[in-house]
Order: C-alpha cells, then structure tokens, then sequence
C-alpha cells in the first residue's frame, strides 16, 4: 500500500513538471515573447516571468506558475517608461546586467527589468503604436 502511493505521488510530482516545462516552452516560443521581471513601485521583491508584447497589450506571465493566464496584461496606449537605469546594489535578484525601466501603468507604476537586446525591441513596440492610442 505504501509503495503504491509513493509511485502515484512520483507520477503526479512527474506529471506537474512535465506541465510546468511545456508552459514555459509554449510561453517562450511566440513571437515577441522574452524573458522579464517585474515588480511593483516600492516592492523588493523581483518576480520573474515570460513577457509576450504584440498587439496592443504587454502580457505578463509568472514563470513559476502553472497558470495559462497572464498575471498581468498592460495595455500599450496606457504606458509609459519614466526613466532607465542599470540593476544597482538594490537589485541582487537580477542579472547583472539588465536594464530597469520604471514605467507607469494603469495598474500602477511598475519595474521592468531585462535585457539591453530585449529592450530594444521592447521600446520600438511601445514607440510604434498607431497615432491616438
């Protein structure tokens, strides 16, 4: 009986990394798909995700979730980067060498952190959305 439960525990501990792996492949294969932390205005705590922006929209997703939902969906007219700065002594949960941007959302002001090549191509999508959005 014991035995029994240990192989079934192993097979669904097995089976929930198998899920997470595929998401993360999923996530990291679409177009405009990199990987970004985030964190609230004020927050210590770094998250790290798969951001997907295309569109109209910068979705968000927490990469260590099973959840096929973004935690976040900020939409482009609605954004704007205030400043950009180096990682700092503050941000020991972050490469060394990422760009932060801090940007006001609809949600809030916010952090994004990646990398220099990521930002690039971030910063061109947010600066070409159609006049009047």
């Amino acid at each position: 009986m014991t035995t029994a439960l240990l192989v079934v525990a192993g097979v669904l501990l097995l089976l929930v990394v198998v899920v997470f792996l595929l998401r993360r492949r999923f996530l990291l294969s679409g177009l405009g798909a990199v990987t970004m932390w985030m964190r609230a205005e004020g927050s210590p705590r770094w998250s790290v995700g798969v951001g997907w922006y295309g569109g109209e929209a910068l979705l968000w997703y927490r990469a260590l979730s099973l959840s096929v939902r973004p935690q976040h969906r900020l939409c482009r007219a609605e954004f704007h980067v205030l400043s950009r700065r180096s990682a700092g002594r503050e941000d020991l949960a972050l490469p060394a060498d990422v760009v932060v941007l801090r940007c006001s959302t609809a949600e809030g002001l916010r952090e994004l952190a990646m990398e220099p090549s990521t930002e690039t191509g971030f910063l061109s999508w947010l600066e070409s959305a159609p006049p009047g959005t």
